[in-house]
């Protein structure tokens, strides 16, 4: 059991015990976003206007791809349950060197770049569950704040440098821009093959995942609800502040905006993280929400300062709500991390989809109205109205089915329940659960 002291170490502290592999996979967390957003934050333009797409149609195809990328999360979160964290890690990064490497053969044959895209997006949701697990793998209970937001740092650096290295080549050269992603993609593979093994593929047979666990087996519930409602609401701005951005100032002041965003996730999230981790579940949703609401509506004025302000407020928002989404996750849930975060991507990409499909129609529909502004506060509108919907997930607390038996890692025997287990759809946090609670190892 993981030794509990105090509100938990300083993130400094806990940082310090990074170890050589942890270390890389940071750094991995920086090239492998920066790769990926030398291509991706602009794949609306590009289908756009470089491709002939209309909106209507680049909006099914970026709902799709968000699918996939994040649904497809549980399958990876499952996957690296059985074959191990490491091995999964290197599988999705082979696939997405394919994805990019596809990219080349779209500037031939157009078509390509969708099947490219949702490759991509394929390696992306085998990736990021292994990744996040392998970070806390064996990590005590409050030190995962610290290290899954260093990761999070990690990874809006480089979605944050990679739109500014590639803006100025994407729609005018990026036969070389997508050769320069392949190679990066190919070098980080290989550096993964060379991480410490952990999971199924290293500990021993009595370890390994109970047969006949599904794939939402153990789900928390709210926090996967909640999850995929701040997804949904978030990606409104992800997909299309581009678009937008782009008409109403340039590629270059887009480019800025998310470059601030992701800066305050950068700074702001490792140093606000302990916070968070004490903060109550609703305190936290309410925040959150809150956040998201205020930067839709500043979006609707449509100049460079509401473009940078709204821009501002929404990333304090989903700040909060993204790290203390996954952390009460962890928290409710039986099942092991990768599992866990799986789930959770599952939640995010139904969420994403219905941002795309429905966004994109409604989006299109403001601009030939000629008030596109219209989209925002329409945006805006459900981040008030929506979030209280939660509150409704509590009149069934107590009725579901109660979860299956933990078992220890050796025998896989049944072990004695917790006296007071917690309610998987209870929206208070609570007092801390110790970090074997559900017979869960920490770290797996």
């Amino acid at each position: 059991m993981a030794e509990h002291v105090g509100g938990g170490p300083g993130l400094r502290t806990a940082l310090s015990t990074l170890t050589g592999p942890l270390r890389f996979l940071l750094l991995s967390s920086f090239l492998i976003p920066l790769g990926s957003f030398m291509v991706l934050p602009f794949m609306s333009v590009f289908l756009h206007e470089r491709l002939g797409m209309g909106l209507g149609a680049v909006g099914v195809v970026l709902a799709v791809a968000s699918l996939v990328q994040f649904s497809g999360g549980v399958l990876g979160g499952a996957l690296a349950d059985r074959v191990g964290l490491r091995r999964t890690m290197l599988w999705a990064l082979v696939v997405r060197t394919a994805g990019f490497a596809a990219f080349l053969a779209a500037l031939r044959w157009p078509p390509v770049a969708v099947a490219a895209l949702i490759l991509t997006c394929c390696g992306a949701a085998l990736y990021l569950p292994a990744n996040k697990a392998y970070l806390v793998h064996g990590v005590a209970e409050e030190r995962r704040p610290a290290f899954l937001s260093a990761g999070n740092a990690a990874l809006n650096a480089g979605m944050a440098v990679g739109p500014l290295v590639a803006g100025p080549f994407v729609l005018s050269s990026p036969g070389p821009l997508f050769l320069v992603v392949t190679a990066l993609f190919a070098v980080v593979a290989v550096g993964h093959a060379r991480l410490p093994a952990v999971g199924p593929e290293k500990d021993r047979p009595g370890s390994a995942p109970v047969a006949g666990q599904g794939l939402l087996t153990g789900i928390a519930v709210l926090p996967f609800v909640a999850n995929g409602l701040a997804f949904y609401l978030y990606f409104h701005f992800q997909h299309y502040l581009a678009v937008y951005a782009v008409e109403r100032a340039s590629s270059e002041f887009y480019s800025l905006v998310l470059l601030t965003c992701f800066v305050l996730v950068i700074v702001v999230q490792p140093l606000a993280s302990g916070a968070i981790r004490r903060m109550s579940y609703p305190l936290a949703l309410a925040i959150g929400f809150t956040g998201l609401a205020a930067g839709m509506a500043v979006l609707a004025a449509g100049t460079r300062t509401a473009l940078l302000a709204g821009g501002v407020l929404i990333t304090l928002g989903d700040i909060v709500l993204f790290l203390k989404n996954d952390l009460e996750a962890l928290r409710r849930s039986p099942r092991s991390d990768a599992v866990v975060f799986g789930q959770q991507r599952l939640a995010a990409g139904l969420g994403a989809c219905a941002s795309g499909v429905l966004g994109g129609q409604l989006y299109g529909f403001g601009e030939r109205a000629g008030h596109a502004g219209w989209f925002w506060l329409f945006a805006a509108a459900q981040c008030v109205l929506l979030p209280p919907l939660l509150l409704t997930l509590r009149r069934g607390r107590g009725r579901g089915t109660a979860p299956a038996a933990p078992v220890t890692a050796d025998d896989l025997t049944p072990v004695t329940p917790l006296t007071d287990p917690i309610d998987p759809t209870d929206l208070t946090e609570g007092k801390p659960v110790p970090d074997d609670a559900h017979g869960r190892i920490p770290g797996r």
